[in-house]
């Protein structure tokens, strides 16, 4: 019986075929004979596979060796990260309206009789506090906008986005315009300690009407979003009535600006930071698990509400804190989280701490560049931040997109 005849085409058709599918795959071949040492041949001779036990071992090695090298990048970040805020604060403190020079500065600063009184004021009740709150702020709003973003799931979460910032400005308002502020309150608190207390309550706001609609953090966003427009509203009625002078510094405030920093403010946000960070790191392996989802994350015994609600508090304390003091400074609490992200990546093991310093080295950055952008004045630091750090980022995510 002879062969049924093939075309040419035929032939050439399944020769296609088979070197297609020896070219699929090799790759795979070529891989498991180096994780699992298969058998193969080597020079011509043919070498039988190691027992399963080395194998997997020597596999297992290789994926240690990798992840303790990404362990030790990421540490290296981290540390890069603080010497940069550490270089941010250096640089704060010496520029200034003044022209105070660099000398004069350092002795002012370590207490050298040569340094005089003036240079003295200059450093330890202008520069220093505007300095060390830069730091603080950044650490606040960027942590709180990176809590925010992983528990509400969306990268658009942030103290601004919530409507935190705007019902810190509607509550200084009435304090700045018409001179209402909570009883037994300093003065130098009143507007910080009104700011705070509408920021808060907005949380609170948002977290009822969560929990009343049972909506998921989506809702949540979206009630935010809702409030926002309402503050505003509550904002233009407040400055309808007041005068021109009033409206005049209640513009300054919801510029937000570091001018107004004392050690007051310091020591309260410094506690404030001082005792939420912490709880914040010690979540971040709860954190971790809810980045996989709500059923997988319970799965793992976590109570999901009470860990979204908890950070959701931390976070609020944050930013309300932060806004009540230098008031409105929307552009660090969502930049902030996004930066730490392209850098590290999502482990929150070393993401929240990465988050906390770039928000400290964008917010210090961007008090020297408030300083010098204008000789002799000094600028609303929530202006800088928006015009000199967005360009910034939008460059660093058309950058991590051709990646």
């Amino acid at each position: 019986m002879l062969p049924p005849r093939v075309s040419p085409l035929g032939i050439a058709r399944r020769r296609s075929l088979r070197a297609r599918r020896a070219r699929m795959t090799e790759p795979a071949h070529d891989a498991a004979r180096t994780i699992l040492g298969g058998a193969t041949r080597h020079g011509g001779v043919a070498v039988s596979p190691p027992p399963s036990h080395i194998a997997l071992s020597e596999a297992g090695e290789r994926l240690l060796t990798l992840y303790a090298a990404q362990l030790r990048k990421r540490v290296l970040i981290v540390v890069a990260l603080l010497a940069a805020a550490v270089m941010g604060l250096f640089l704060d403190l010496t520029t200034g309206p003044s022209g105070l020079p660099f000398s004069q500065t350092w002795a002012a600063l370590t207490g050298a009789p040569e340094a005089g009184r003036a240079a003295e004021v200059i450093v330890w009740h202008v520069r220093l506090p505007i300095a060390v709150m830069a730091i603080l702020v950044g650490i606040a709003l960027s942590l709180a906008g990176a809590e925010m973003q992983t528990i509400l799931d969306n990268p658009l979460a942030s103290p601004f986005t919530l409507g935190v910032s705007a019902a810190a400005s509607v509550g200084a308002a009435p304090t700045i315009v018409l001179g209402l502020s909570l009883p037994y309150l300093p003065a130098g608190l009143a507007v910080a300690g009104n700011a705070f207390l509408f920021a808060f309550g907005s949380v609170l706001l948002l977290q009822a009407l969560a929990r009343r609609s049972e909506g998921g953090p989506y809702l949540l966003v979206l009630f935010g979003v809702g409030l926002v427009f309402a503050f505003n509203a509550l904002l233009a009625l407040v400055q309808f009535l007041g005068s021109a002078e009033a409206l005049q510094e209640l513009a300054f405030w919801t510029m937000g600006s570091l001018a107004r920093a004392d050690w007051t403010a310091i020591a309260i946000l410094a506690s404030v930071v001082a005792i939420i960070v912490p709880c914040s790191f010690a979540a971040s392996s709860s954190l971790n698990a809810l980045r996989l989802g709500n059923d997988r994350a319970a799965s793992y015994g976590i109570d999901v509400a009470r860990l979204r609600f908890l950070s959701l508090l931390r976070s609020s304390l944050l930013a309300a804190t932060a806004v009540a003091f230098v008031g409105t400074i929307g552009f660090v609490g969502l930049v902030g989280p996004h930066i730490a992200r392209m850098l590290i990546g999502e482990d929150h093991r070393f993401f929240l701490p990465t988050a906390a310093l770039t928000g400290a080295v964008v917010m210090s950055f961007a008090s020297v560049a408030s300083k010098l952008v204008v000789t002799g004045a000094l600028l609303p630091v929530g202006i800088v931040t928006s015009l000199v750090g967005l360009p910034v980022f939008f460059i660093l995510i058309m950058r991590q997109r051709r990646r």
